[in-house]
């Protein structure tokens, strides 16, 4: 196929593995909802990710599988107090979350006020590691510099992040090549990248992956593990 990537050697399985199975359109319905995730399960997704008011039915319906309940803390924009992403994030733990993706304080952190959004991250982190749960920073990459990118992925790694996030997929604008790599470049090994919003091909998802993302956003899943199967991978 002209202009597609090199597939040789990846499974379909380590697609899946990629994928976090974005759930979170304010409009989706429960049934929307339960084919979303019988779709994670029967594809093997990464995880999930769902709305707060959804965790509890979908981690009832992923029990015992290997596919995990993502949800967002804090979402879209980041702007809740600390006290209230705590809060969330123990309720979402405590309903079945395996991994939360929380938004840092964007206006904080363009204001500067740099201990104010690592002490949020930091909060967050502390009750989620306390419960073996991982914790995911989004920065909303369009609002950002490079500079700044840098900065929030400095910050996020000093909090305890497991993961670094590029958008919530939003923003008028979501995750770039180039972010990806600058992220992966700013961040130790120990910590993962993300990459999420437009993401909507196999060849995109492979370029992602190879640019450096551990994980890859889309409400594409089932169209890109598709397109993979068309492609005699297996």
């Amino acid at each position: 196929m002209p202009g597609s990537k090199d597939i040789s050697g990846i499974t379909l399985d380590q697609i899946a593995k990629l994928i976090d199975h974005s759930l979170l359109q304010p409009q989706l319905d429960q049934m929307e909802l339960e084919q979303g995730i019988a779709d994670a399960l029967k594809y093997r997704m990464a995880a999930a990710s769902v709305k707060p008011c959804d965790v509890e039915f979908t981690a009832r319906k992923l029990a015992g599988t290997e596919v995990l309940t993502g949800t967002v803390i804090g979402f879209p924009h980041g702007a809740n107090t600390t006290a209230v992403k705590v809060y969330e994030a123990v309720e979402a733990m405590e309903a079945g979350a395996d991994e939360l993706d929380m938004v840092m304080n964007i206006g904080r952190f363009k204001s500067k006020a740099f201990d104010a959004v690592k002490e949020d991250i930091q909060a967050v982190v502390e009750v989620a590691h306390a419960r073996s749960t991982s914790v995911k920073v989004i920065f909303e990459i369009h609002f950002l510099t490079d500079e700044e990118i840098v900065q929030a992925c400095e910050i996020s790694e000093m909090a305890g992040a497991d993961f670094v996030k590029t958008s919530t997929g939003y923003a008028p604008s979501g995750a770039t090549l180039e972010a990806v790599r600058l992220m992966r470049k700013s961040c130790s090994p120990g910590v993962k990248i993300k990459a999420a919003g437009g993401i909507r091909t196999l060849d995109q998802l492979l370029e992602y992956h190879q640019a450096g993302a551990d994980r890859i956003a889309t409400r594409s899943s089932v169209s890109i593990l598709e397109q993979a199967s068309a492609r005699g991978i297996k």
